[in-house]
């Protein structure tokens, strides 16, 4: 895009920028796709006013087909922050998408009013505009994308630590209760979850119960038994409890070894061996 062209289009946002604020703004808010619950008007205005003045800024260096030219720089730098906020506040895609291809037909209906007359001039700078407020479009949607994907990976690994609670259930005797499918990742945090308490509390034995596992397969165990080998290391032993009679025949089958673990069907039949192993014992008090 020559400078001419270029600054056109700059001129005009700094001539009629007012004005091409207050209607854009308008126009977002009677999208239906507005969030009013997610963002106020104040945030919403700040947010337009900040893009038309770095977007005039940019435009009288910056070519309008290469983005990544360093005249772009912050522009890309507020709409990665104001794209990311609108990922982390729970816009929508449509919603992200809005707030630049909104802009779109107020842009053209300036440029036919500012060259009126000028067929060639007008079909050429309507189509700079057109190339230039998609690709922003676009590399806002790029970084929304990112931002979503962020935020939701960040909620899955909050999901599986809350999912592998470790509490102390006696003095020395850690519980840790699994629910769900125990796959590499889960066995991560479970084992870093095991181990830190350990050493927070001291304890000496730590009953892992796999009631809420649906499923145990040769993967499944596997992973159970490097738990064990690492809780071993920290001096603390383990008792598997929750073995139901399927998951038992399944362990035969698979051929995978537990001799070197002791397996209880319930929770409370590993919380009484571990009492016992610590020198507690359970006893029936007198009736009142």
């Amino acid at each position: 895009m020559a400078p001419e062209r270029r600054s056109r289009l700059s001129d005009l946002l700094t001539t009629h920028g007012n004005a091409v604020l207050e209607d854009w703004i308008d126009r977002q808010l009677k999208a239906p796709s507005l969030r009013g619950d997610l963002m106020d008007e104040r945030a919403l205005r700040e947010q337009s006013a900040r893009f038309l003045e770095l977007l005039a800024q940019a435009l009288p260096k910056a070519p309008v087909d290469d983005f990544e030219a360093a005249a772009w720089d912050d522009l890309r730098r507020f709409l990665q922050e104001a794209s990311g906020s609108r990922a982390r506040l729970g816009f929508g895609p449509t919603e992200t998408a809005t707030f630049i291809f909104s802009l779109k037909e107020l842009v053209f209906a300036r440029l036919r009013e500012a060259l009126r007359g000028d067929g060639a001039a007008l079909a050429e700078e309507t189509w700079n505009a057109t190339v230039l407020l998609d690709r922003l479009g676009l590399y806002t949607m790029e970084v929304y994308v990112k931002g979503r994907e962020q935020v939701i990976s960040r909620q899955q690994q909050e999901l599986m630590e809350l999912s592998t609670p470790v509490v102390e259930l006696w003095d020395g005797v850690l519980g840790l209760p699994l629910i769900g499918t125990l796959d590499s990742a889960r066995t991560q945090v479970v084992m870093e979850s095991l181990l830190q308490r350990i050493v927070e509390t001291g304890a000496t034995i730590a009953i892992i119960d796999i009631t809420g596992v649906p499923t145990v397969d040769t993967l499944v165990a596997q992973h159970l038994l490097k738990t064990i080998a690492a809780a071993r290391l920290m001096g603390a032993d383990c008792i598997i409890s929750g073995i139901r009679p399927h998951i038992a025949q399944t362990i035969v089958h698979l051929g995978v070894d537990l001799n070197a673990v002791v397996t209880k069907a319930t929770l409370a039949d590993a919380f009484k061996i571990a009492l016992g192993r610590t020198g507690f014992a359970v006893v029936r008090g007198a009736q009142p």
